[in-house]
This record gives C-alpha cells, structure tokens and sequence, in this order.
C-alpha cells in the first residue's frame, strides 16, 4: 500500500543530499547505521564547492564517515560536533594541533540526554541506514535506537539509505515512510568490530564480578575483554534479563546459551532491551527478525529512573583512572579527550536505584605495560563519575566496595586492590591528602 509513496521518494543518492543544506546542522546515525553511499554523495558536494558551512551532530564515527566527510581537508566547511570521539576525530585533533586549528568541537555529556540536546540544537537534516521497508511503511534501524530513531523523528529532512543487509528487530526502533523525505538504495557490508581475544587479566578480573551476579540479575554490560569474559563466565545462571546500552556478540552467545530468560524483569519482560549494536555479520543475522530482541531509544534505556525499576541491575563497565576518594575517569588520558562519558554514569546511577542492584567498574590495575597505576591519589582527566556515585571498583586483585565507607575507608581499599608496585606510592600519597 506504501509501495507508490516509496518510488516517489526513491531518488540517487546525489538527489537525495541536494536536501541538506549548504549552512545548518546535520546530524547522522551512529556506528553501523552511517549511510556510505549519502555520505561519499554528500562529499561530493563539499569537493565541487557547494557546501558553506555544515556543523555535523553525531556520536562514534566509524570508516563511512571517516572515509567522506570527516577528512582533514574538508574542516573549513565540515564541523564535526562529536558527543562520542573515536580514532576518527583524534587523528583529526592531533592534525589540528599542529596546524593551530580548532577542527574538533566536543560535545560533553550523559548520553540518554543526547535526544533533547539535538531536539534543542534543531537538526536540518539527517541521515541513516535502515533495513528495507515492512507492510506497514517502517524502516526498522535494527542497530540502533540510541539518539537516531529519535532525532531522525524530529529533523526537518530525513534521508534514509535502504541496506538490505540492515537487521529489522521489534521496540521502537522505526520511522514511517511518511517521516522520510528521500530514500536511497545501497546494498553495502555493515560496519564489524573486530574480534578480541581475552587476556589472562580478563579472566581474573572477571572471576571477582561473576561472584556478585546473582540468578535473575538484569545486565547491563560495555565494551570490552572484560565484560566478555563475564557474558562467557555466566552461561550457567538462570533467568537473567537484559537491559543493557550495548548489544553485542558476547551478550548474544549469554541469551543463546539459555541463561537469559527476561522473566524477572518488571519492564520489557521476556524482552532483551538495548539501545545500540554491533559485532559480526553471524550476529546481525541472530538479530534480525528476533522478536525477542527490542532497540529503544537512549532516552528511555539509559534512564537512571527506567534503569531503577528492574530489580537486581548489575552494570559493568570499565575505567581509565580512579583516585583514591572514588571519583573515576573514563574518557580522557593525560589530559585529552580519548573517548566519552557515554551511558556509564546513566548506568552507575540506574543500577544503584534498583533494588539489590550494583555499579561495578572495572579495568587491570595498570596501564602502559605495566607503568602506570590506573589507582592514582587524583585523578587527571574531568570526572565521568563523581566519588558521591561510584560503589563498586575492580581489578585482578579484588573488589573494592565504597558505599558507606569514609575518604580513609576508602583510600585503603582502593589501595588493596592497586597493583603492588604502587602500594606504597599510594599510601604516601593518602597521607599527604590527609586521608590516612
């Protein structure tokens, strides 16, 4: 019944950017749901010229982006306005720096509130992959509600380019034929995370987190060799649910191994909930057409007060640095933004709100080969969690619980999980900031 409105809307994709703006604010779909072949049309426009000024509203840029519009030649015209920096922009930075350009405009911030920053901004046109169009009209954007589904729904144009390769999953992860302006047809490989083995130290760290999770826990898991080794280390608990920022493959094998029921969750039960995905094309296919699967906006699954209302929420997610008061670092190194706050702090606050619930932040004891302690007297980089919300802090030498305890508490404990090489260096310091 769509099938006429879908021909008149179909168009190549040098028709279709014609509609963005020559001077605006363009946003586009995160990860696997950049559109290659609207975004190598959209850079021809910038190279013949016809591009003043576009300020690009976006999180975690992958090869599409970085191949077209987000070169290092293109940022008299192109500004990139990142909420989530990958390699892309600081290779862009780092060019800038020796330029004395400012070529990077970071965009700071929890992301479940990334939706009404862009609603507040005004998008003028956006632009993402979907999956081909259903009976009822819906591209399904199977990898992502996060701030896509939902900025896509408000933005003034909205160019969508069909990949049959996209995954269709259920939630709310869809807009209607009626929504678009343009569509493209692309059929293009989807953006893969490459495998990682796990470490030895993964394994270790991960022994500590398994014993906290109980049968009938809610997850909530990030990115990483250590959350994979939990998903792999809890194939035999019963009826866990998800509720979890990311989808991934390791999350996929845990649901696939029959430990994940949702049947215990008060909200979305018997529903695996996440708000973005990615991994290899054996997982995009569990993905589609898997009704148990449900993408939603980040607005709602990073929700502190959504997050609260399961019961047993454990949520893991890593650090870079913690100082010995508790405050932790998770985006900057020496100084400079590496990547972003993301969801964790939604995720610390969220599961601390849920009955029987725990934050867990967890990383090895040391970076750079051993060298640097990643338990420090202060931290250096801006606090992605302030000491007043972090509970749980792990390494391969053990849990550190803060909830309840003072500075002098907390110092020793931070201490006792800190690499031994450090132990002494740290104790020095915890005097001389007057904890101990």
């Amino acid at each position: 019944m769509y099938e006429t409105e879908y021909k008149s809307k179909l168009m190549t994709p040098a028709a279709a950017v014609e509609m963005i703006p020559s001077r605006g604010n363009l946003s586009m779909g995160m990860a696997v749901s950049e559109p290659p072949a609207v975004l190598a049309a959209l850079e021809k426009r910038v190279k013949a010229g016809q591009i003043e000024e576009l300020r690009v509203y976006y999180s975690h840029s992958v090869t599409a982006a970085a191949v077209t519009i987000l070169k290092y030649e293109y940022m008299d015209v192109i500004k990139p306005h990142p909420f989530f920096p990958t390699i892309v922009e600081r290779r862009l930075l780092e060019q800038g720096q020796k330029d004395n350009r400012r070529v990077v405009f970071y965009m700071p911030g929890n992301f479940s509130a990334m939706p009404r920053t862009l609603r507040e901004i005004g998008i003028d046109a956006f632009v993402m992959m979907v999956a081909p169009m259903d009976k009822g009209g819906f591209f399904s954007c199977g990898t992502n509600g996060d701030y896509t589904i939902p900025t896509a729904r408000i933005a003034k144009k909205l160019i969508v380019e069909v990949n049959p390769r996209m995954p269709r999953v259920f939630g709310d992860s869809s807009v209607h034929i009626s929504e678009v302006a343009a569509i493209v047809e692309n059929d293009s490989p989807l953006f893969a995370l490459p495998p990682r083995l796990l470490t030895p130290l993964d394994q270790a760290i991960s022994k500590h987190i398994v014993e906290m999770v109980p049968d009938r826990a809610t997850l909530q898991v990030g990115i990483g060799g250590v959350p994979a080794a939990v998903c792999a280390a809890l194939h035999g608990h019963k009826d866990l649910g998800i509720h979890s920022e990311l989808m991934m493959p390791s999350l996929a094998a845990l649901i696939q191994s029959g430990a994940v029921t949702n049947k215990y969750k008060a909200l979305n039960r018997y529903k695996n909930v996440y708000t973005l995905a990615a991994g290899d094309e054996p997982f995009y296919e569990f993905l589609n057409n898997n009704s148990s699967m449900e993408a939603r906006g980040v607005d709602y699954v990073n929700d502190p007060n959504v997050i609260g209302q399961n019961d047993r929420v454990i949520s893991i997610n890593a650090f870079l640095e913690v100082g010995l008061g508790g405050e932790v670092n998770s985006e900057a190194i020496q100084g400079k933004q590496y990547s972003a706050p993301g969801g964790q702090l939604d995720f610390v606050r969220g599961a601390q709100l849920s009955k029987d619930g725990k934050s867990i932040l967890a990383a090895y004891s040391t970076a750079n080969k051993g060298t640097i302690s990643r338990i420090v007297a202060k931290i250096e980089g801006p606090t992605t969690d302030p000491r007043t919300d972090t509970q749980y802090i792990v390494t391969e030498y053990g849990v550190a619980c803060l909830s309840g305890k003072s500075t002098s508490e907390r110092a020793e404990a931070l201490i006792a999980i800190a690499h031994p090489n450090f132990r002494e260096e740290l104790h020095r310091a915890a005097r001389e900031l007057g904890y101990l």
